[in-house]
This record gives structure tokens, sequence and C-alpha cells, in this order.
């Protein structure tokens, strides 16, 4: 049974960082792209940063510069770090898993980000 479990999540000033955590299991986690998203209410949910098995990284244009995608292929585990965070950043960010094997798209519980004074 494949499972994706984010952590790391909290409360956070303007300007400061968080780092999230995506740990997977269930899967070969090395064949897989691994991606994080975010999902504000009203709003679609949206692509932030994704980092193939291969190691090619894509940012979202909102986050480039400030945001870094990273895994551990050793721990099974994919990174966020989020830097510079602005209260539009407040949101839930879900980790995903695009599989090889098994093949499927996974999907974390979320992990809740505020950024707030």
């Amino acid at each position: 049974q494949v499972r994706v479990v984010e952590s790391g999540g909290g409360l956070v000033q303007p300007g400061g960082s968080l780092r999230l955590s995506c740990a997977a299991s269930g899967m070969v986690f090395r064949l897989a792209t691994m991606g994080w998203y975010r999902h504000a209410p009203g709003n679609q949910r949206e692509l932030v940063a994704q980092i193939t098995r291969g190691g090619n990284i894509n940012y979202a244009d909102s986050v480039r510069g400030r945001f870094t995608i990273s895994r551990d292929n050793a721990k099974n585990t994919v990174y966020l770090q989020m830097n510079s965070l602005k209260p539009e950043d407040a949101t839930v960010y879900y980790c995903n898993a695009d599989s090889m094997s098994p093949a499927g798209r996974y999907w974390g519980q979320g992990t809740q980000v505020t950024v707030s004074s």
C-alpha cells in the first residue's frame, strides 16, 4: 500500500522560512516524479515545484528563487525549503507521487502553512 505523508507545516512570520517534508512508502521512490502542490480556497490546485526521477526540477513562477525542492532517495523523502515567505503563500500544501511502481498518482493529506505576523 502506497503512503504519502507530509510534515513540517506551521505558522511563520512574513519573510520567514519553513521546510516541508514528504515521506513516501510502498513504492519504488527513486522511479517517481515527486511534486508539491498547494490549494487555496476558491483557487485551483497549482503545482509549486516538481522533481523528476532524473533530478529535473520545475518551479511555479510565483515561488522561483524563494523555494527549493530536493529529494533523498535513500530516505524516500522529498523536501520543500520555503524562504522569504509571503502571506499569499499561506494555504495547504500537498505532496504528490507520480509513481511508476506501482503505477499511479498518490496524494498526501496536506500540511497547513500559515504566514502571518
